[in-house]
Protein backbone atom coordinates (compact mmCIF):
# COMPACT_ATOMS: atom_id res chain seq x y z
CA UNK A 1 0.00 0.00 0.00
CA UNK A 2 1.35 3.44 -0.93
CA UNK A 3 0.12 5.04 2.31
CA UNK A 4 0.82 3.74 5.82
CA UNK A 5 -2.20 3.85 8.16
CA UNK A 6 -1.50 4.96 11.72
CA UNK A 7 -4.24 4.24 14.24
CA UNK A 8 -4.74 5.15 17.88
CA UNK A 9 -7.80 4.11 19.89
CA UNK A 10 -9.48 5.66 22.90
CA UNK A 11 -11.65 3.17 24.75
CA UNK A 12 -14.30 4.31 27.23
CA UNK A 13 -14.88 1.55 29.79
CA UNK A 14 -17.91 1.73 32.08
CA UNK A 15 -16.76 0.50 35.48
CA UNK A 16 -18.78 -2.21 37.21
CA UNK A 17 -19.52 -0.25 40.37
CA UNK A 18 -22.89 -0.40 42.12
CA UNK A 19 -23.22 3.38 42.17
CA UNK A 20 -22.09 6.30 40.03
CA UNK A 21 -18.75 8.06 40.18
CA UNK A 22 -19.84 11.02 42.30
CA UNK A 23 -23.36 10.16 43.55
CA UNK A 24 -24.98 7.26 45.42
CA UNK A 25 -27.35 6.31 42.59
CA UNK A 26 -27.77 2.97 40.79
CA UNK A 27 -25.07 2.62 38.13
CA UNK A 28 -26.94 -0.02 36.11
CA UNK A 29 -29.78 1.67 34.21
CA UNK A 30 -30.06 -0.81 31.33
CA UNK A 31 -33.69 -1.72 31.99
CA UNK A 32 -34.73 1.36 33.93
CA UNK A 33 -37.12 4.12 32.86
CA UNK A 34 -35.52 7.28 31.46
CA UNK A 35 -34.28 9.73 34.11
CA UNK A 36 -35.07 7.32 36.95
CA UNK A 37 -31.44 6.83 38.11
CA UNK A 38 -30.51 10.46 38.67
CA UNK A 39 -29.60 12.42 41.80
CA UNK A 40 -29.39 16.17 42.51
CA UNK A 41 -25.64 15.85 41.89
CA UNK A 42 -26.27 14.44 38.40
CA UNK A 43 -28.79 17.21 37.71
CA UNK A 44 -26.14 19.73 38.89
CA UNK A 45 -28.52 21.48 41.25
CA UNK A 46 -26.93 24.43 43.11
CA UNK A 47 -24.91 23.52 46.17
CA UNK A 48 -24.64 19.79 45.33
CA UNK A 49 -21.05 18.56 45.79
CA UNK A 50 -19.55 15.37 44.28
CA UNK A 51 -18.29 12.55 46.51
CA UNK A 52 -15.74 10.19 44.90
CA UNK A 53 -16.67 6.49 44.65
CA UNK A 54 -13.72 4.57 46.14
CA UNK A 55 -14.65 1.37 44.29
CA UNK A 56 -14.13 3.19 40.97
CA UNK A 57 -10.56 3.98 42.06
CA UNK A 58 -10.05 0.33 43.05
CA UNK A 59 -11.26 -0.90 39.63
CA UNK A 60 -9.14 1.66 37.80
CA UNK A 61 -6.04 0.33 39.57
CA UNK A 62 -6.94 -3.25 38.58
CA UNK A 63 -7.40 -2.17 34.98
CA UNK A 64 -4.02 -0.43 34.99
CA UNK A 65 -2.26 -3.47 36.40
CA UNK A 66 -3.76 -5.77 33.75
CA UNK A 67 -2.31 -3.48 31.07
CA UNK A 68 1.17 -3.46 32.67
CA UNK A 69 0.78 0.25 33.36
CA UNK A 70 2.40 2.48 35.90
CA UNK A 71 -0.04 3.36 38.68
CA UNK A 72 0.37 7.02 39.62
CA UNK A 73 0.30 7.30 43.39
CA UNK A 74 -1.06 10.85 43.17
CA UNK A 75 -3.75 11.87 40.68
CA UNK A 76 -6.22 14.73 40.41
CA UNK A 77 -9.51 15.61 38.74
CA UNK A 78 -10.09 18.48 36.31
CA UNK A 79 -13.05 20.19 34.69
CA UNK A 80 -13.48 19.79 30.94
CA UNK A 81 -15.85 22.49 29.73
CA UNK A 82 -18.34 22.06 26.95
CA UNK A 83 -22.03 22.80 26.70
CA UNK A 84 -24.41 20.08 25.58
CA UNK A 85 -27.97 19.18 26.63
CA UNK A 86 -26.89 15.86 28.20
CA UNK A 87 -24.27 17.52 30.44
CA UNK A 88 -26.19 19.61 33.00
CA UNK A 89 -23.13 21.12 34.74
CA UNK A 90 -21.71 22.52 31.50
CA UNK A 91 -18.46 20.69 32.30
CA UNK A 92 -17.33 17.10 32.70
CA UNK A 93 -15.23 16.00 35.67
CA UNK A 94 -12.25 14.19 34.18
CA UNK A 95 -8.47 13.80 34.66
CA UNK A 96 -6.32 15.78 32.24
CA UNK A 97 -3.16 16.94 33.99
CA UNK A 98 -2.55 14.05 36.41
CA UNK A 99 -4.35 10.81 35.40
CA UNK A 100 -4.45 7.80 37.70
CA UNK A 101 -2.90 5.39 35.15
CA UNK A 102 0.42 6.04 33.40
CA UNK A 103 2.19 4.34 30.46
CA UNK A 104 1.93 0.60 29.83
CA UNK A 105 1.47 -1.96 27.08
CA UNK A 106 -0.62 -4.97 26.14
CA UNK A 107 0.25 -7.97 23.97
CA UNK A 108 -2.30 -8.99 21.34
CA UNK A 109 -3.26 -12.43 20.07
CA UNK A 110 -0.85 -12.06 17.12
CA UNK A 111 2.02 -11.31 19.58
CA UNK A 112 2.22 -7.66 18.51
CA UNK A 113 2.39 -5.00 21.22
CA UNK A 114 0.34 -1.84 21.60
CA UNK A 115 1.57 0.78 24.05
CA UNK A 116 -0.86 2.49 26.41
CA UNK A 117 -0.25 6.23 26.76
CA UNK A 118 -2.39 6.62 29.89
CA UNK A 119 -5.85 5.93 31.31
CA UNK A 120 -7.95 8.37 33.31
CA UNK A 121 -11.14 8.38 35.36
CA UNK A 122 -14.07 10.54 34.30
CA UNK A 123 -17.85 10.73 34.46
CA UNK A 124 -20.05 9.89 31.48
CA UNK A 125 -22.58 12.28 29.99
CA UNK A 126 -26.26 11.49 29.46
CA UNK A 127 -27.89 10.25 26.27
CA UNK A 128 -29.77 12.17 23.58
CA UNK A 129 -32.41 10.50 21.41
CA UNK A 130 -33.40 12.40 18.30
CA UNK A 131 -36.93 12.48 16.86
CA UNK A 132 -37.14 14.56 13.69
CA UNK A 133 -37.34 18.19 14.83
CA UNK A 134 -36.83 17.55 18.56
CA UNK A 135 -34.63 15.53 20.92
CA UNK A 136 -35.13 13.94 24.34
CA UNK A 137 -32.46 13.67 27.01
CA UNK A 138 -32.01 10.76 29.42
CA UNK A 139 -29.62 11.46 32.30
CA UNK A 140 -29.51 7.89 33.65
CA UNK A 141 -26.02 7.52 32.21
CA UNK A 142 -24.82 10.93 33.48
CA UNK A 143 -22.20 10.37 36.17
CA UNK A 144 -21.47 6.75 35.22
CA UNK A 145 -17.82 6.04 36.11
CA UNK A 146 -15.65 5.67 33.01
CA UNK A 147 -12.05 4.71 32.55
CA UNK A 148 -10.78 6.18 29.29
CA UNK A 149 -7.86 4.13 27.96
CA UNK A 150 -5.72 5.96 25.41
CA UNK A 151 -3.38 3.94 23.20
CA UNK A 152 -0.29 5.10 21.42
CA UNK A 153 -0.60 5.17 17.59
CA UNK A 154 0.93 1.67 17.29
CA UNK A 155 -1.85 0.09 15.19
CA UNK A 156 -1.52 -0.10 11.41
CA UNK A 157 -4.42 -2.16 10.03
CA UNK A 158 -8.11 -2.82 10.55
CA UNK A 159 -7.34 -6.39 11.69
CA UNK A 160 -4.93 -5.20 14.35
CA UNK A 161 -7.43 -2.55 15.50
CA UNK A 162 -9.98 -5.30 16.06
CA UNK A 163 -7.47 -7.52 17.90
CA UNK A 164 -6.60 -4.61 20.21
CA UNK A 165 -10.25 -3.92 21.06
CA UNK A 166 -10.93 -7.62 21.65
CA UNK A 167 -7.93 -7.91 23.97
CA UNK A 168 -9.00 -4.84 25.96
CA UNK A 169 -12.47 -6.36 26.32
CA UNK A 170 -11.00 -9.60 27.65
CA UNK A 171 -8.77 -7.77 30.13
CA UNK A 172 -11.62 -5.64 31.47
CA UNK A 173 -14.06 -8.57 31.80
CA UNK A 174 -11.61 -11.16 33.16
CA UNK A 175 -10.76 -8.79 36.02
CA UNK A 176 -14.41 -7.79 36.58
CA UNK A 177 -13.49 -4.15 35.93
CA UNK A 178 -16.45 -3.89 33.55
CA UNK A 179 -19.47 -6.01 32.65
CA UNK A 180 -18.28 -5.63 29.06
CA UNK A 181 -21.80 -5.53 27.59
CA UNK A 182 -21.04 -3.94 24.21
CA UNK A 183 -24.71 -3.81 23.22
CA UNK A 184 -25.46 -1.52 26.16
CA UNK A 185 -22.33 0.57 25.65
CA UNK A 186 -20.22 -0.74 28.55
CA UNK A 187 -17.23 -0.28 26.25
CA UNK A 188 -17.12 2.25 23.40
CA UNK A 189 -14.27 2.91 21.00
CA UNK A 190 -13.12 6.19 19.42
CA UNK A 191 -10.70 5.46 16.60
CA UNK A 192 -8.17 8.01 15.27
CA UNK A 193 -6.84 7.27 11.77
CA UNK A 194 -4.30 9.03 9.60
CA UNK A 195 -2.49 8.07 6.39
CA UNK A 196 0.96 9.13 5.25
CA UNK A 197 3.43 8.25 2.51
CA UNK A 198 6.36 9.57 4.60
CA UNK A 199 7.70 9.21 8.14
CA UNK A 200 5.57 12.17 9.22
CA UNK A 201 2.09 11.40 10.58
CA UNK A 202 -0.81 12.54 8.43
CA UNK A 203 -3.89 14.53 9.43
CA UNK A 204 -6.18 12.38 11.53
CA UNK A 205 -9.90 11.85 11.52
CA UNK A 206 -11.67 10.46 14.60
CA UNK A 207 -14.54 7.99 14.35
CA UNK A 208 -16.66 8.22 17.50
CA UNK A 209 -18.67 5.75 19.58
CA UNK A 210 -18.06 2.40 17.90
CA UNK A 211 -19.61 -0.31 20.06
CA UNK A 212 -18.63 -3.61 18.42
CA UNK A 213 -15.43 -5.24 17.22
CA UNK A 214 -16.93 -5.71 13.76
CA UNK A 215 -17.81 -2.02 13.56
CA UNK A 216 -14.24 -1.08 14.52
CA UNK A 217 -12.80 -3.28 11.79
CA UNK A 218 -15.24 -2.14 9.10
CA UNK A 219 -14.98 1.56 10.00
CA UNK A 220 -11.18 1.51 9.93
CA UNK A 221 -11.17 -0.35 6.61
CA UNK A 222 -13.55 2.21 5.09
CA UNK A 223 -11.71 5.22 6.49
CA UNK A 224 -8.33 3.99 5.18
CA UNK A 225 -9.85 3.62 1.72
CA UNK A 226 -11.58 7.04 1.91
CA UNK A 227 -8.45 8.90 2.96
CA UNK A 228 -6.28 7.11 0.39
CA UNK A 229 -8.66 8.12 -2.41
CA UNK A 230 -8.59 11.76 -1.29
CA UNK A 231 -4.80 11.80 -1.12
CA UNK A 232 -4.57 10.25 -4.59
CA UNK A 233 -6.65 13.15 -5.91
CA UNK A 234 -4.28 15.64 -4.28
CA UNK A 235 -6.88 16.72 -1.69
CA UNK A 236 -6.17 17.37 1.98
CA UNK A 237 -7.60 15.36 4.88
CA UNK A 238 -9.68 17.44 7.27
CA UNK A 239 -9.09 17.05 10.99
CA UNK A 240 -12.62 16.22 12.07
CA UNK A 241 -14.89 13.95 14.03
CA UNK A 242 -16.81 11.43 11.93
CA UNK A 243 -19.69 9.08 12.67
CA UNK A 244 -20.07 5.50 11.50
CA UNK A 245 -23.22 3.97 9.98
CA UNK A 246 -23.33 0.18 10.18
CA UNK A 247 -26.25 0.05 7.77
CA UNK A 248 -24.54 2.19 5.11
CA UNK A 249 -21.04 0.90 5.82
CA UNK A 250 -19.49 4.38 5.69
CA UNK A 251 -18.29 7.27 7.85
CA UNK A 252 -19.73 10.78 7.63
CA UNK A 253 -18.41 14.13 8.85
CA UNK A 254 -19.91 15.46 12.10
CA UNK A 255 -17.81 18.40 13.32
CA UNK A 256 -14.29 19.80 13.23
CA UNK A 257 -12.03 18.23 15.84
CA UNK A 258 -11.50 20.27 18.99
CA UNK A 259 -8.09 20.87 20.54
CA UNK A 260 -7.41 20.50 24.26
CA UNK A 261 -7.42 24.26 24.77
CA UNK A 262 -10.97 24.45 23.39
CA UNK A 263 -12.19 22.65 26.51
CA UNK A 264 -10.66 25.19 28.92
CA UNK A 265 -9.40 22.54 31.37
CA UNK A 266 -9.04 23.69 34.98
CA UNK A 267 -8.40 21.84 38.26
CA UNK A 268 -11.54 20.49 39.95
CA UNK A 269 -11.83 22.38 43.28
CA UNK A 270 -14.47 20.15 44.91
CA UNK A 271 -12.56 16.84 44.89
CA UNK A 272 -9.26 16.37 46.75
CA UNK A 273 -6.32 14.53 45.12
CA UNK A 274 -6.28 10.71 45.08
CA UNK A 275 -3.24 9.61 47.09
CA UNK A 276 -2.34 5.91 46.95
CA UNK A 277 0.13 3.77 48.84
CA UNK A 278 2.53 1.52 46.88
CA UNK A 279 1.86 -1.39 49.24
CA UNK A 280 -1.85 -1.08 48.45
CA UNK A 281 -1.10 -1.24 44.72
CA UNK A 282 1.15 -4.28 45.10
CA UNK A 283 -1.44 -6.07 47.24
CA UNK A 284 -3.98 -5.47 44.49
CA UNK A 285 -1.57 -6.99 41.97
CA UNK A 286 -1.56 -10.27 43.92
CA UNK A 287 -5.36 -10.60 43.54
CA UNK A 288 -5.40 -10.49 39.74
CA UNK A 289 -6.85 -13.60 38.06
CA UNK A 290 -5.35 -15.45 35.09
CA UNK A 291 -5.20 -13.10 32.12
CA UNK A 292 -5.46 -13.96 28.40
CA UNK A 293 -1.67 -14.21 28.01
CA UNK A 294 -1.58 -16.70 30.91
CA UNK A 295 -4.20 -18.90 29.22
CA UNK A 296 -2.29 -18.73 25.94
CA UNK A 297 0.93 -19.82 27.64
CA UNK A 298 -0.81 -22.80 29.27
CA UNK A 299 -2.90 -23.92 26.27
CA UNK A 300 -1.03 -22.89 23.12
CA UNK A 301 0.62 -26.31 22.72
CA UNK A 302 -2.61 -28.30 22.78
CA UNK A 303 -5.23 -25.98 21.21
CA UNK A 304 -4.91 -24.38 17.75
CA UNK A 305 -4.61 -20.59 17.80
CA UNK A 306 -7.98 -19.79 16.20
CA UNK A 307 -9.82 -22.21 18.48
CA UNK A 308 -8.00 -20.84 21.52
CA UNK A 309 -8.98 -17.25 20.72
CA UNK A 310 -12.64 -18.29 20.41
CA UNK A 311 -12.37 -20.04 23.76
CA UNK A 312 -10.82 -16.96 25.40
CA UNK A 313 -13.96 -14.97 24.60
CA UNK A 314 -15.68 -17.11 27.28
CA UNK A 315 -13.61 -17.06 30.44
CA UNK A 316 -15.60 -19.77 32.34
CA UNK A 317 -14.89 -22.20 29.49
CA UNK A 318 -11.19 -21.32 29.51
CA UNK A 319 -11.12 -21.86 33.29
CA UNK A 320 -12.76 -25.26 32.92
CA UNK A 321 -10.23 -26.28 30.26
CA UNK A 322 -7.36 -25.33 32.59
CA UNK A 323 -8.95 -27.45 35.33
CA UNK A 324 -9.47 -30.43 33.00
CA UNK A 325 -5.89 -30.23 31.81
CA UNK A 326 -4.64 -30.39 35.40
CA UNK A 327 -6.63 -33.61 35.97
CA UNK A 328 -6.14 -35.41 32.66
CA UNK A 329 -4.10 -35.56 29.46
CA UNK A 330 -4.00 -33.05 26.58
CA UNK A 331 -5.78 -35.61 24.34
CA UNK A 332 -8.70 -35.94 26.76
CA UNK A 333 -8.85 -32.17 27.31
CA UNK A 334 -9.04 -31.41 23.59
CA UNK A 335 -12.07 -33.71 23.30
CA UNK A 336 -13.97 -31.34 25.61
CA UNK A 337 -12.54 -28.25 23.90
CA UNK A 338 -13.99 -29.55 20.63
CA UNK A 339 -17.39 -29.98 22.28
CA UNK A 340 -17.23 -26.46 23.71
CA UNK A 341 -16.43 -24.86 20.36
CA UNK A 342 -18.54 -27.03 18.04
CA UNK A 343 -21.62 -27.54 20.23
CA UNK A 344 -21.80 -25.10 23.12
CA UNK A 345 -20.75 -22.06 21.07
CA UNK A 346 -23.06 -22.91 18.18
CA UNK A 347 -25.62 -20.13 17.74
CA UNK A 348 -28.58 -22.34 18.60
CA UNK A 349 -27.01 -23.30 21.96
CA UNK A 350 -25.84 -19.86 23.14
CA UNK A 351 -28.52 -19.87 25.84
CA UNK A 352 -26.59 -22.68 27.55
CA UNK A 353 -23.69 -20.30 28.21
CA UNK A 354 -25.79 -18.75 30.97
CA UNK A 355 -26.13 -22.13 32.72
CA UNK A 356 -23.58 -23.80 35.01
CA UNK A 357 -21.16 -26.08 33.21
CA UNK A 358 -21.51 -29.87 33.67
CA UNK A 359 -19.41 -31.30 36.47
CA UNK A 360 -15.72 -31.90 35.85
CA UNK A 361 -16.14 -35.65 36.50
CA UNK A 362 -18.88 -35.95 33.90
CA UNK A 363 -16.88 -34.03 31.32
CA UNK A 364 -13.84 -36.25 31.92
CA UNK A 365 -15.96 -39.41 31.67
CA UNK A 366 -17.53 -38.21 28.42
CA UNK A 367 -14.13 -37.37 26.95
CA UNK A 368 -12.74 -40.77 27.93
CA UNK A 369 -15.71 -42.53 26.30
CA UNK A 370 -15.05 -40.62 23.08
CA UNK A 371 -11.36 -41.49 23.24
CA UNK A 372 -12.21 -45.19 23.80
CA UNK A 373 -14.63 -45.14 20.84
CA UNK A 374 -17.51 -46.03 23.12
CA UNK A 375 -19.43 -43.13 21.55
CA UNK A 376 -19.51 -41.76 18.05
CA UNK A 377 -18.81 -38.04 17.67
CA UNK A 378 -22.51 -37.32 17.03
CA UNK A 379 -23.53 -39.40 20.06
CA UNK A 380 -20.94 -37.52 22.12
CA UNK A 381 -22.56 -34.23 21.15
CA UNK A 382 -25.98 -35.60 22.08
CA UNK A 383 -24.77 -36.71 25.51
CA UNK A 384 -22.97 -33.40 26.05
CA UNK A 385 -26.19 -31.45 25.45
CA UNK A 386 -28.12 -33.90 27.62
CA UNK A 387 -25.79 -33.09 30.54
CA UNK A 388 -27.28 -29.58 30.41
CA UNK A 389 -30.88 -30.76 30.19
CA UNK A 390 -31.10 -33.50 32.77
CA UNK A 391 -34.20 -33.87 34.90
CA UNK A 392 -33.95 -34.82 38.55
CA UNK A 393 -30.62 -36.36 39.62
CA UNK A 394 -27.75 -35.70 37.25
CA UNK A 395 -26.80 -38.89 35.40
CA UNK A 396 -23.37 -39.90 34.22
CA UNK A 397 -22.53 -39.90 30.49
CA UNK A 398 -22.31 -43.71 30.52
CA UNK A 399 -25.75 -44.02 32.13
CA UNK A 400 -27.23 -41.58 29.62
CA UNK A 401 -25.60 -43.35 26.68
CA UNK A 402 -26.91 -46.73 27.85
CA UNK A 403 -30.38 -45.32 28.48
CA UNK A 404 -30.47 -43.68 25.03
CA UNK A 405 -28.98 -46.75 23.30
CA UNK A 406 -26.01 -44.71 22.04
CA UNK A 407 -23.11 -46.93 23.15
CA UNK A 408 -20.95 -47.74 20.14
CA UNK A 409 -20.38 -51.39 19.16
CA UNK A 410 -16.65 -52.14 18.98
CA UNK A 411 -16.69 -55.95 19.32
CA UNK A 412 -15.06 -57.35 16.17
CA UNK A 413 -16.95 -60.66 16.28
CA UNK A 414 -20.33 -58.94 16.49
CA UNK A 415 -19.42 -56.49 13.73
CA UNK A 416 -18.05 -59.32 11.58
CA UNK A 417 -21.42 -61.04 11.79
CA UNK A 418 -23.28 -57.82 10.81
CA UNK A 419 -20.96 -57.30 7.86
CA UNK A 420 -21.55 -60.83 6.61
CA UNK A 421 -25.31 -60.18 6.69
CA UNK A 422 -24.86 -56.99 4.63
CA UNK A 423 -22.55 -58.65 2.09
CA UNK A 424 -24.99 -61.55 1.69
CA UNK A 425 -27.65 -59.10 0.50
CA UNK A 426 -27.77 -59.00 -3.35
CA UNK A 427 -28.17 -55.21 -3.14
CA UNK A 428 -24.59 -55.00 -1.84
CA UNK A 429 -23.03 -57.14 -4.58
CA UNK A 430 -22.20 -54.28 -6.97
CA UNK A 431 -20.70 -52.11 -4.20
CA UNK A 432 -18.59 -55.07 -3.03
CA UNK A 433 -17.35 -55.66 -6.58
CA UNK A 434 -16.51 -51.96 -6.95
CA UNK A 435 -14.44 -52.06 -3.73
CA UNK A 436 -12.57 -55.11 -5.02
CA UNK A 437 -11.90 -53.15 -8.22
CA UNK A 438 -10.33 -50.34 -6.22
CA UNK A 439 -13.33 -47.98 -5.98
CA UNK A 440 -13.04 -46.86 -2.37
CA UNK A 441 -16.10 -44.61 -2.65
CA UNK A 442 -18.25 -47.72 -2.73
CA UNK A 443 -16.89 -48.64 0.70
CA UNK A 444 -18.89 -45.78 2.18
CA UNK A 445 -22.13 -47.32 0.92
CA UNK A 446 -21.33 -50.64 2.58
CA UNK A 447 -20.31 -48.94 5.84
CA UNK A 448 -23.63 -47.08 5.75
CA UNK A 449 -25.55 -50.36 5.33
CA UNK A 450 -23.79 -51.86 8.34
CA UNK A 451 -24.55 -48.75 10.37
CA UNK A 452 -28.19 -49.08 9.36
CA UNK A 453 -28.32 -52.72 10.44
CA UNK A 454 -26.72 -51.80 13.78
CA UNK A 455 -29.11 -48.89 14.36
CA UNK A 456 -26.15 -46.52 14.29
CA UNK A 457 -24.20 -48.28 17.04
CA UNK A 458 -21.41 -49.88 15.00
CA UNK A 459 -18.01 -48.21 15.06
CA UNK A 460 -17.61 -47.06 11.45
CA UNK A 461 -13.80 -47.10 11.58
CA UNK A 462 -13.71 -50.75 12.66
CA UNK A 463 -16.44 -51.64 10.12
CA UNK A 464 -14.42 -50.08 7.28
CA UNK A 465 -11.30 -51.98 8.39
CA UNK A 466 -13.09 -55.37 8.47
CA UNK A 467 -14.78 -54.69 5.12
CA UNK A 468 -11.45 -53.92 3.48
CA UNK A 469 -9.97 -57.13 4.89
CA UNK A 470 -12.89 -59.25 3.70
CA UNK A 471 -13.13 -57.74 0.22
CA UNK A 472 -9.42 -57.92 -0.48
Amino acid sequence: MKYTPTIGIECHVQLATKTKLFSAVDNDARDKAANSCVSPIDYALPGMLPVLNQEAVHLAIRAGLTMNCKINLTSRFDRKHYYYPDLPKGYQISQFYQPIIGPGKITLADNSTVRIEHAHLEEDAGKLTHFGDYSLVDLNRAGTPLLEIVSQPDIHSEQQARLYCEELWRLMTYTKVSHGDLYHGNMRFDVNISLSATDQLGTRAEIKNLNSFRSVQRAVEYEIKRQAELLEKGEKIKQETRGWSDAKGKTTAQRSKEQAQDYRYMPEPDIPPIVLDQDFVEKERTTLPLLPTDYRDKLKDIIPGTTLEILLNHQPLADKVIQLLSLSTPVITTKIVNLFTSVLLAEENHNLLEQPLPSTNNLLELAQMLENNELSSSAGKTIFLKLYNFEGDEKSPFALAKEMNLLQQNDSATLDNLIDQVLADPAAAKAAADVRAGEQKALGFLVGQVMKHSHGQANPAIVAKILNQKLK
